[in-house]
């Protein structure tokens, strides 16, 4: 199997529309998809089997005041029948890439303590990663 790992840009758009069941957790809506794309700090990384996007992996970097930028991956999904296969790994190791480019020197990504697959990809970059960090997240409606 040939999986591309690719960057999107603003004016890739029509790459993600042909997109296999559960890359997304809902159905890619256009303005929100070039909304992102244009947005300075947003990155998307998709992976891409016979022309369908099979994965997707989005990231912010978020620049402080105070002190270094970060890279916080937001989300990572692949397909059912594609996991297991490397491509997250994949995914992951061209965002920390372009995280290195844009001068973070720390990337971060959190996940449900109860979804074990995620915790095991997280976790195979145990040489990269410091200590796993108790965290507490509320979620607002706005």
């Amino acid at each position: 199997m040939n999986v591309e790992i690719r960057r999107l840009h603003p004016g890739d758009d029509a790459l993600v529309m042909q997109v296999a069941d559960e890359v997304f957790d809902e159905p890619v809506r256009p303005d929100r998809l070039a909304a992102y794309l244009a947005s300075p700090g947003h990155v998307m990384i998709v992976a891409i089997v016979d022309e369908i996007v099979v994965g997707q992996c989005a990231a912010v970097i978020h620049r402080h005041l105070d002190k270094v930028s970060e890279f916080y991956i937001d989300e990572v999904g692949v397909a059912t029948p594609f996991q297991r296969q490397g491509i997250a790994r994949k995914m992951l190791d061209a965002m920390f890439e372009i995280g290195r480019e844009e001068g973070c020197v720390e990337a971060w990504v959190g996940t449900e303590p109860d979804n074990a697959p995620a915790r095991a990809l997280y976790e195979t970059r145990q040489e990269e990663h410091g200590p796993t960090e108790d965290f507490v997240m509320y979620v607002y409606k706005l």
